[in-house]
């Protein structure tokens, strides 16, 4: 705070008061009431213009609050945390987030939120705050649903494995805790190194996934959807070693402008990050904050055809 501020001037004593971390100890009703009347509207020459990070201080807060009040909203806050906090894990080939992994997993348990305390909430906020600005939010399409709800005889109904269901995010939450044993399993590193997959390769990953309890119905859908291999890539992401030697032949004694050096490691980014890309990605945000063509706007029209061709041979390279 600026204490040459004309505002703040008239309020110096307690702003130079509340300065002193030691003040802070102990809050009576005399503090709380200096507080409101001389601090609390004084200007901040504080900037933070992360608009996500501040979204996530307030999810943060109204947690705190409700844990503070037993209110009934703080499970649908624990779990908003809970998947933010899983997204965060599919970043673990970025060094912001691999730096924190070990707390991004640990939210996403139940022995944490069992005895959860406000500092342990607090120092979530705090080492957290600013990597939410890495998740790549996607906007769900909104689905209306208009029909007569007949109530017919009931059934009992067999539960197997770890179905898909609607919960995608939950089901991609269980198969990263099951797959972390195989990190380093042959069929796994193939996918990180993007190197091709044999069936063998694809077999084993559907081992993986019977021992982990997810039944055929789901192994199906996955297969339907784009196959195991893709899937798991999607969670375990690319090295980035792998990801820049992809695009070594497009870059092969070519000068790329600055726009197009920073567009190509946004790519790379999302490759390591993620370990697939959607060609169509290259025409929506982010990359057309370059141009509003997105890549046609920043490369010519050859070099667009590479790129995609490119993305295309990665991806394949999850199939067997």
């Amino acid at each position: 705070m600026n204490l040459d501020n004309f505002l703040v001037r008239p309020h110096r004593r307690f702003v130079e008061k509340y300065a002193d971390e030691s003040a802070w100890a102990r809050l009576g009703a005399d503090t709380r009431h200096e507080l409101t009347e001389h601090v609390s509207g004084l200007p901040t020459s504080v900037a933070d213009g992360d608009l996500m990070a501040k979204q996530f201080d307030l999810t943060i807060y109204r947690t705190q609050l409700a844990l503070l009040r037993a209110d009934a909203a703080f499970g649908g806050l624990k779990k908003r945390i809970c998947e933010l906090a899983s997204s965060l894990e599919e970043l673990a080939n970025v060094p912001m987030a691999a730096a924190e992994m070990a707390l991004i997993q640990e939210v996403q348990t139940e022995e944490f939120w069992q005895d959860v305390t406000l500092p342990m909430l607090e120092t979530v906020r705090q080492r957290l705050r600013a990597l939410i600005k890495l998740i790549d939010f996607k906007k769900r399409p909104i689905v209306y649903s208009d029909f007569e709800d007949r109530t017919g005889p009931m059934n009992e109904i067999e539960v197997r494995g770890i179905p898909i269901g609607t919960d995608m995010e939950a089901f991609r939450r269980k198969a990263r805790a099951f797959l972390r044993p195989y990190e380093n399993h042959i069929s796994i590193l193939k996918l990180r190194r993007n190197e091709p997959l044999t069936k063998t390769d694809l077999a084993e990953l559907e081992r993986m996934f019977v021992e982990a309890g997810v039944d055929a119905e789901s192994i199906g859908q996955l297969q339907a959807e784009g196959g195991l291999g893709r899937f798991v890539r999607s969670l375990v992401g690319l090295d980035r070693e792998a990801a820049q030697a992809a695009f070594a032949d497009f870059l092969n004694g070519r000068a790329l402008t600055a726009d197009q050096h920073e567009f190509l490691n946004l790519v790379i980014d999302h490759l390591t990050a993620r370990g697939v890309m959607d060609p169509a990605l290259l025409y929506q945000s982010p990359f057309t904050d370059f141009d509003a063509l997105g890549v046609e706007g920043v490369f010519p029209k050859g070099d667009v055809v590479k790129l995609v061709e490119i993305l295309r041979e990665v991806n394949y390279r999850a199939a067997a």
